[in-house]
């Protein structure tokens, strides 16, 4: 697994399959004033790529993946001040 918590941090490393979206989502229910750290992470499942969106948490750190990097993680720091995006 890839989802570890470290006091009010959950980072995100290697590789992250779609098994650990659950534990993500949960992490991020019992925290919801966590602080994602993706610094470590190579490659984020899309799944886990939605949780991030939907919950929005301060997150640190990029993929190592260009593609994430350049593409994915930017659309994780948009505010859309609480409205839903079309």
């Amino acid at each position: 697994m890839s989802v570890r918590v470290d006091g009010m941090t959950i980072h995100i490393e290697g590789n992250s399959p779609v098994e650990d979206a659950e534990p993500l989502l949960s992490a991020l229910q019992r925290m919801p004033d966590a602080t994602v750290d993706l610094s470590r992470a190579t490659r984020l499942h899309s799944a886990s790529v939605q949780i991030l969106r939907a919950l929005a948490p301060p997150t640190v750190g990029s993929p190592s993946d260009p593609f994430q990097a350049s593409f994915v993680f930017p659309l994780l720091s948009i505010s859309d001040g609480g409205k839903e995006l079309v």
